[in-house]
């Protein structure tokens, strides 16, 4: 697989999606923090940015604007963005969203151009509104250096889509070592899919939303034991950076400490060695045995919940409380706390509905309905 439209760039992603808040209100974004983020992220030699028109309240790209676009060089960084089948509902929607993302971010062209989330339900959208048609045509005009999609499915849909535009120049799938062999999510089967195809690829996902972060005293000592200096998360990105033809490794960095440490480790990149992958795989083992709920935090099952029920903010709760309480018998949990204060702001578990849109939406493919039936069990004692 070839490098060449990534340039041979470092091979950490800033991605866009979880900038740090001012406040509890999402869209409320730390510009100041965010610019010394962005410095700091450019002075160790990175240049890759990862935003969407869905992001951070549909605040992400005009946050680009002002914490990269108005204050660099065009040419001193790449900048992503993606169109998203929420958006359109006829062909010319299509060039309104992508001219209101130029407008949003001054970026005068991206770099790269995603098909946003291509699964079995986007697919009719995508494929009715001829958008593989229009991304091509944006990069014919110049607009769009280099076109690809993210993809949230299974292998077999991957194989056709690709078959089906070969022209795509790269692919963007999720891949974690602890979705890495899982049945729902088949990871290593999407890699190698691409692998067969000759495409480049993006790795989002590579510490889950936070999961193989917070693993758990267990896997922390394991880690700590190899490596003193390693931090959690290095180990996640590292195992995802490793494997060959991954160009690039997302990170949705929320804060200066993680961006320096991820940029510590990528800045002269190493592979996983086979010791270390052999301490990956106990702490897959580990980590596969526990109840936790494999929620990344995306939120896009939040935008159309008719019940404005914050699914990531409970699912993320109920795994803490998991891991603090196995056996729900406390009483009293900071997490119990924290459910009380989000259900003044947004509907409660068990106001769900079972309409569904939130299942249908899902690039995990989790079984929301009766998870949060799990959560309204735990919080709404």
């Amino acid at each position: 697989m070839s490098n060449n439209i990534f340039n041979n760039a470092k091979k950490l992603g800033f991605g866009l999606m979880r900038l740090p808040s001012r406040s509890n209100k999402d869209g409320d974004i730390n510009i100041e923090l965010c610019k010394k983020m962005v410095d700091c992220f450019m002075e160790q030699g990175f240049t890759y940015f990862d935003t969407a028109l869905m992001y951070c309240g549909e605040k992400s790209e005009s946050a680009a604007k002002e914490i990269l676009v108005g204050r660099y060089p065009r040419d001193k960084f790449t900048l992503t963005t993606k169109l998203h089948s929420a958006y359109i509902h006829s062909e010319s929607d299509c060039e309104k969203v992508f001219n209101g993302q130029l407008e949003h971010t001054g970026a005068g062209y991206f770099d790269y151009y995603l098909v946003h989330d291509v699964n079995i339900h986007s697919l009719d959208t995508y494929d009715k509104l001829k958008v593989f048609d229009f991304v091509m045509q944006k990069k014919s005009e110049g607009l769009v250096r280099h076109v690809g999609f993210s993809f949230h499915d299974c292998p077999e849909l991957l194989d056709k889509v690709l078959t089906e535009h070969p022209e795509m120049e790269f692919v963007q799938i999720q891949l974690n070592y602890l979705d890495y062999n899982n049945p729902g999510v088949r990871s290593k089967a999407c890699y190698d899919v691409c692998v067969k195809h000759n495409k480049p690829i993006i790795i989002m996902e590579p510490v889950k939303g936070g999961t193989l972060v917070n693993v758990g005293e267990e896997i922390e000592t394991m880690f700590k034991k190899y490596n003193p200096k390693a931090s959690i998360a290095s180990w996640a990105i590292r195992f995802a950076a490793s494997h060959p033809g991954v160009e690039m490794v997302l990170s949705g960095m929320s804060n200066m400490e993680q961006i320096e440490d991820n940029t510590s480790y990528m800045k002269d990149f190493h592979p996983l060695n086979d010791e270390e992958k052999s301490i990956i795989r106990k702490a897959v083992k580990i980590l596969s045995d526990s109840n936790a709920i494999p929620c990344t935090g995306c939120s896009y099952c939040t935008g159309g919940c008719p019940q404005k029920i914050a699914i990531p903010k409970y699912f993320a709760l109920y795994n803490a409380d998991l891991k603090q309480d196995p056996n729900g018998t406390a009483g009293w949990t900071i997490q119990l706390e924290y459910y009380a204060n989000f259900t003044k702001s947004f509907g409660k578990a068990s106001d769900c509905i079972s309409c569904g849109q939130c299942e249908e939406i899902c690039p995990q493919h989790l079984a929301i309905i009766e998870h949060l039936k799990d959560v309204s069990v735990r919080f709404e004692r």
